[in-house]
């Protein structure tokens, strides 16, 4: 027998919004116990002499020195674009304020 029953698989498809067949209660039941049945065994397992980590390699940040360059001006920006006003890129208006 199922350690999540009907019911519970019913209730968790109303909680996620859901909407399962009848015939896919049974089915998602086994499944789920399944999944638990994975979570108890892994949980088991001896893990005292294990030191936690975030990671098992050794992550070091690697990084470089900032270097300024030269941007792009509003004409060399600009020079592709559609429309411009002052300077700017021109898009439609999509809000009804002025």
């Amino acid at each position: 027998m199922s350690a999540i029953s009907r019911d519970e698989v019913a209730h968790l498809a109303r909680l996620s919004r859901l909407a399962l067949e009848e015939h896919e209660l049974d089915a998602f039941a086994g499944q789920l116990d399944a999944i638990l049945g994975h979570v108890k065994a892994v949980s088991e397992v001896d893990v005292s002499d294990v030191d936690a980590t975030a990671s098992p390699l050794a992550v070091t940040n690697v990084t470089r020195p900032d270097v300024i360059v030269p941007g792009l001006g509003p004409d060399s920006a600009l020079v592709e674009a559609p429309a411009s006003e002052q300077s700017r890129f021109a898009v439609p208006r999509i809000l009804g304020e002025e």
